[in-house]
């Protein structure tokens, strides 16, 4: 088997693991029975922070963390990443927690067209017809659920919009993956510990409560990082157009767990939103398969 061919097998297998590790976070949340949301991302935040320390230190990573630390100026934008990506992940344990693992997967879906959007509105960039039209798909989409539901989804948005600006604020970084998550949960670290120490006093710590607790709280550090090393793997070895591709992976089997294994409704005018939306995917992931054709020809 040639090289090339061999190492694109591999990078397949690392993406299929992260999105699919991913894509099954909500069976790993909803283990979380009692222990509020912020007290998950507050456990998250400071064992990812371990766990990375230890995979930095094997990986003999240390060079571009050091770097990032010895130009605090840049470290701004790193902030506000911390910040949208710890925002992002305590409304994700919510949604889990409160049974709106449908609403998350929504948001995933939007995710690519926010990143679409935000890059037009911010970065200037040129959007294509059929981007275009699947932005305002999405747009509709979202209006059926605040139109005919009454409601507005703001999980979904809030998802998408923290995830789709986080992603932003991230091509400004001169940061690989995995050291720019260390440096982001480093910055939160001290946040993470006083909060910690706050609900300790406060005598409303779950942790070192019992062996199930405090394991998971634990485990949520690993379970963090795990994914985001299988995804670096697969992002050095595939096509951008690859890895964009098997991004779906993710919100396709949150919904699929939403509705088969946590039994969430589905009404009909919340499958007609997510309909449009997938309608909007497709004539976005369209567009851009044949613009990269027309770009290679």
């Amino acid at each position: 088997m040639p090289a090339n061919t061999s190492e694109t097998t591999k990078g397949v297998l690392f993406g299929l693991s992260a999105y699919t590790m991913w894509g099954c976070f909500p069976l790993f949340f909803a283990l979380f029975q009692d222990v509020p949301a912020y007290e998950v991302l507050i456990h998250r935040v400071i064992w990812s922070s371990v766990f990375l320390a230890v995979v930095i230190c094997v990986l003999r990573r240390w060079l571009p963390v050091k770097a990032a630390f010895a130009n605090p100026r840049k470290l701004w934008r790193v902030l506000g990443c911390a910040i949208l990506i710890a925002t992002n992940w305590g409304i994700y344990i919510y949604a889990v927690e409160s049974r709106h693992v449908l609403q998350a997967s929504l948001g995933y879906f939007l995710t690519p067209l926010v990143n679409v959007g935000l890059g037009m509105l911010v970065l200037r960039e040129r959007m294509e017809r059929l981007q275009g039209v699947a932005v305002g798909l999405a747009g509709v989409g979202i209006l059926i659920q605040l139109v005919l539901l009454g409601s507005l989804p703001w999980i979904t948005l809030v998802l998408a919009m923290t995830f789709g600006t986080y992603g932003l604020l991230r091509k400004q970084v001169e940061l690989d993956g995995l050291s720019g998550l260390f440096v982001e949960t480093l910055l939160l670290l001290p946040v993470g510990l006083l909060a910690l120490g706050w609900l300790d006093h406060l005598g409303q710590s779950h942790f070192a409560e019992g062996l199930r607790p405090t394991t998971l709280l634990i485990a949520s550090g690993v379970v963090t990082a795990l994914p985001l090393l299988a995804f670096a793997g697969a992002a050095r070895r595939l096509r951008l157009a690859t890895v964009g591709f098997l991004m779906y992976i993710n919100p396709s089997l949150q919904f699929l767990i939403a509705l088969f294994v946590f039994n969430e409704p589905l009404s009909q005018i919340q499958l007609l939103s997510f309909i449009v939306i997938w309608a909007a995917l497709l004539l976005y992931s369209w567009s851009s398969w044949t613009s990269r054709r027309t770009a290679t020809a």
